[in-house]
């Protein structure tokens, strides 16, 4: 098994401590030591002779520096001097304010309620429902909007701000977000007030209303750059770059200078766009006004160029990052993240994770997620259980994001047991009392709406998708299902996430229909959505349907991503359709205007292998605009390997092995190429080497889920408990298929022993064993026996599982590493491609 150990220390540093809290702002006349004893000290009499204006001017002042301890012990000493906050409006409203802008919620409403009588004016009102809608109490919000109606007072401009704040939420937009327009127009301040249009391009924006939101901007009289950034940042959050790099380009003509929050969003788009010229453009543009010194803007340079998959992007993102004056989580997240995303790149990202936990950076959730992924790309059990308890002593492995890539990183690292453990820690922790809201018609117990807290996570449409996804990881149909289901009695029917995880998780669970059920039940496809749903024909074998439904996908204005091409190419790769993918890789670049990346390469070195096309893929490989990976080179040696081409296999292997000298996939494939050839003293030299550099050939393992449990298979595996019975039924049918033409094929057992125990050595494969197992749990004809492994299936187990689905007339269902192979009647789906 590949590891990073090479990379890592004896054990990763320890997690920093919990970063203390930021240090005060400068002291000011209210808040300094010296003002604070004085407050603290002063008799009633000093404070009575305090004037509204000075005591107005502090509570202020306090307000600003958020210090809700200096704005208690200031309202105690009013209470105790007299009348003052009785009598003046103006005091008892900047305490209001105070108390609303530093979250105390009762402290704030009961004060407003005290009010009653006294001085309560419109500025009490607009200070109390400000703070209710930003604080969470979105419904109260209105309430007092509507009392405010009541009471005979005309709202003004900040009173429809915090109106509009509080219909963010979806279901209150629906009640009351018309009404509030209603309100704009009334009073006169559409188009007229800036404040109340970046309130309303906010309320439409959250509320997935882009249209709306544009025509409150093409409304306003006047605009300022806060206005462009808002729409523009909107734009990009609602995978709508294109639109904001429009609106960008004309907030330039209109003279507009960006700030650095405008230069932060435009380099999301860029990214997500893929349009790193662009992003070029966009550094220059920061360097020239003076932008790149904000953390922000760094942070987004380095995340475009580690995402930009050109020859010198990471040198470019390094660059950046070295350049900032000062690091922080979002800039080393940012590149570590990069650097995983390059996959060979993982034990350099290792030694980096170390540097920041060195340097005294304490991680998140995201720079968590991206190491887990990184130990996944490697299956590297050992840093990634180091990483999980750096997650347990950080308090974020319940996080979803975290929970959901250590699901990934167990699973793609063969420990199916602890994947399932942390999927079922993460299920149970978001929905077990989300369940129990709903009866057994699926309607709500509760009169809250469907963001129901559990486990200080809320229940939303992220926590669904996450769950589905991590469902998908481990092939729990059954969970996908129920998650499915849930999400459905929550009202989340319509959400596009939901959806693009539902379609992958019904795909990577074998079943298509489901996913093609999903897929065409959506209101709103993106290019996750397209992508997803042609990876997953691409998978099961329908490469002309996944083909055509590229077409359909271009034909919708949808513009193809590079890993829709990865999709697009493999679907070519897996069907032996050589022309047509060359024609998609010289359309990628010609119409589209993506640059391959290195797994495009790869795709095209695949293709061309698998067709037999060995030295062309070799001729195409040294055609390179650049340096090939080890990705390119060990695709070219697996074709070599199928194809028995010993002399281009070494110069793979070579390459592999220069590039990677710590993966033993290499070595094991050129050994087989040896032991296929006769070479044996040259298998026993590289088995030789690879005890030296410590080095072990990945386990197969075959699984299947059976009532809920996952039952693992490994060759020659007897450690189940029905061991006996699943050994008798492999007996049975090895006999029965052999009748029916089955011959062993002994050349794939790369060892230097007799036919008779090669043959044994065969009939004990993990998936073989697998199979029995179903075979006799799973009495079903109808249902199909569903197996996962976690390697290339071998093409003996590929011929026999074809004849065990004929002679049993069951539908064999098998997920490797590389497809699904759907086996019925004795025929598969692959047609032989795989």
């Amino acid at each position: 098994m590949a590891t990073a150990r090479s990379a890592l220390p004896a054990n990763f540093p320890p997690p920093p401590a919990s970063p203390s809290p930021p240090p005060p702002r400068g002291p000011t006349a209210a808040t300094s030591p010296r003002r604070r004893k004085s407050l603290a000290t002063a008799t009633p009499a000093e404070l009575v002779a305090l004037q509204p204006s000075e005591a107005a001017a502090l509570l202020t002042a306090a307000a600003r520096a958020r210090d809700l301890r200096l704005g208690r012990a200031l309202h105690a000493r009013l209470l105790r001097a007299g009348s003052l906050l009785e009598a003046d409006a103006v005091v008892a409203n900047s305490l209001l304010t105070l108390y609303s802008k530093c979250g105390a919620v009762a402290a704030a409403r009961s004060l407003f309620d005290g009010m009653r009588g006294g001085p309560r004016d419109l500025v009490s009102w607009t200070a109390m429902a400000s703070c209710l809608a930003r604080n969470g109490a979105e419904d109260e919000a209105l309430r007092l909007f509507a009392g405010l109606l009541e009471e005979g007072l005309l709202p003004n401009a900040f009173t429809l701000c915090a109106a509009a704040q509080a219909c963010f939420a979806g279901e209150l937009f629906y009640l009351a977000g018309d009404a509030i327009l209603g309100f704009v127009f009334k009073t006169g301040f559409w188009g007229t007030d800036v404040s109340v249009g970046c309130a309303l391009i906010d309320m439409f924006a959250k509320n997935g209303d882009l249209v709306a939101a544009r025509l409150v901007f093409d409304g306003l009289v006047e605009r300022t750059v806060v206005v462009w950034t808002l729409l523009i940042t909107r734009y990009v959050q609602g995978d709508y770059p294109d639109k904001a790099v429009e609106l960008f380009l004309d907030m330039l003509e209109n003279g507009f200078q960006p700030d650095q929050y405008t230069m932060s969003s435009m380099l999301s788009a860029c990214t997500e766009l893929g349009s790193f010229r662009l992003g070029q453009q966009l550094h220059s543009l920061a360097l020239r006004l003076g932008l790149v010194s904000d953390s922000c803007v760094s942070c987004g340079l380095v995340d475009m160029y580690s995402k930009s998959h050109t020859g010198q992007s990471m040198q470019n993102a390094r660059k950046v990052f070295e350049q900032m004056p000062k690091h922080n989580v979002m800039s080393w997240t940012a590149l570590l993240s990069g650097y995983v995303q390059r996959g060979p790149q993982d034990n350099k990202v290792m030694a980096l994770f170390c540097e920041m936990l060195k340097e005294g950076i304490r991680p998140n959730h995201i720079t968590y997620s991206s190491m887990l992924k990184a130990c996944a790309n490697l299956s590297d059990q050992y840093s990634g259980r180091q990483i999980h308890a750096h997650c347990i002593k950080s308090s974020l492995a319940s996080v979803n994001v975290v929970g959901n890539a250590l699901v990934s990183m167990y699973s793609e690292s063969g420990c199916m047991e602890e994947a399932r453990r942390a999927f079922d820690q993460l299920y149970e922790k978001n929905m077990v009392s989300f369940s129990c809201d709903f009866d057994g018609d699926g309607r709500s117990n509760t009169s809250k709406n469907y963001h129901i807290d559990s486990m200080d996570v809320g229940i939303s449409t992220f926590t669904f998708a996450s769950l589905i996804s991590a469902a998908a990881s481990v092939g729990l149909l059954t969970k996908g299902q129920q998650l499915h289901a849930l999400s459905l009695k929550a009202g989340f029917e319509s959400d596009r996430g939901i959806g693009n995880s539902l379609v992958s998780m019904y795909s990577r669970c074998g079943y298509l229909e489901d996913a093609c059920r999903a897929f065409d039940e959506m209101n709103d496809h993106n290019v996750i959505s397209w992508t997803s749903m042609i990876s997953g024909l691409a998978k099961h074998g329908h490469a002309e349907r996944a083909l055509a439904l590229f077409q359909d996908m271009v034909s919708a204005g949808v513009k193809p991503n590079d890993v829709t091409y990865i999709a697009v190419l493999s679907a070519c790769s897996h069907a032996g359709l050589v022309k047509e993918g060359k024609e998609h890789f010289r359309l990628m670049q010609k119409d589209h205007g993506l640059v391959p990346r290195m797994e495009h390469y790869a795709c095209m070195v695949d293709l061309l292998g698998r067709s037999g096309l060995v030295e062309e893929a070799l001729g195409f490989i040294n055609k390179l605009p650049c340096k090939a990976d080890a990705l390119v080179w060990k695709t070219l040696l697996g074709a070599c390997n199928t194809h028995d081409n010993m002399e281009i296999g070494e110069i793979a292997a070579n390459h592999v092995i220069e590039l990677e000298p710590q993966d033993p996939a290499s070595y094991v494939l050129l050994s087989n190429l040896y032991a296929d050839a006769g070479l044996w003293d040259e298998v026993a030299r590289i088995r030789s080497l690879m005890r030296e550099k410590n080095l072990s050939k990945e386990t197969g393992l075959s699984w299947i889920h059976v009532e809920n449990t996952i039952h693992e298979f490994r060759a020659g595996d007897t450690s189940h408990p029905r061991a006996e019975e699943i050994y008798s039924k492999l007996g049975t049918l090895i006999r029965e298929i052999k009748g029916m033409g089955y011959v062993p094929d002994t050349s794939i057992v790369l060892h230097d022993m007799s036919d008779e125990l090669k043959e044994q050595c065969l009939l004990q494969h993990s998936e073989k064993i697998a199979v029995a197992f179903g075979l006799i749990s799973c009495t079903s004809a109808t249902k199909p026996i569903r197996i996962f492994k976690n390697l290339r299936v071998c093409a003996d187990c590929h011929s026999a599982l074809k004849y065990v689905s004929k002679a049993t007339g069951r539908e064999i269902i098998l997920r490797d590493s590389n497809r699904f192979h759907r086996m019925k009647n004795g025929k598969c789906s692959c047609g032989e491609y795989w």
